[in-house]
């Protein structure tokens, strides 16, 4: 696989970092991110690639979501719960993921983070 520069990195650029898709059943947050990576990797998106170094996990789950799971992993657990002890074994993407943000908040690189879960209901606008 060959890797492709879209930009140059200075290790002073800020850093966002993105995620979605912690709960299986939120599939419309699998469209938002499907976007925000094309808008991203299109010219349009260069400026802010030139301007920021995107980190991003566009499915947290992908076990759960597999297996048709609506809220859970495969252990049964809301991944959303585990985020300050998790395990590398039963929550691998949650626990490389908070060592990922750890890791940077230690280097001086605290980045801007989101998390792209959508739910169907408009109640909490």
């Amino acid at each position: 696989m060959e890797m492709i520069r879209l930009c140059v990195v200075a290790d002073n650029m800020p850093v966002i970092f993105l995620s979605s898709r912690v709960h299986p059943g939120e599939s419309n947050s699998s469209w938002v991110m499907a976007g925000t990576l094309n808008f991203l990797l299109s010219e349009d998106g260069r400026a802010l690639r030139e301007m920021y170094v995107f980190k991003i996990v566009p499915m947290l789950n992908p076990d759960g979501v597999i297996n048709g799971n609506y809220r859970c992993s495969l252990t049964g657990q809301d991944l959303n719960r585990v985020w300050l002890n998790p395990s590398p074994d039963l929550h691998p993407t949650i626990y490389y993921t908070r060592g990922l943000l750890h890791y940077l908040s230690v280097t001086g690189r605290k980045p801007f983070v989101s998390t792209l879960n959508k739910f169907s209901r408009r109640g909490w606008l």
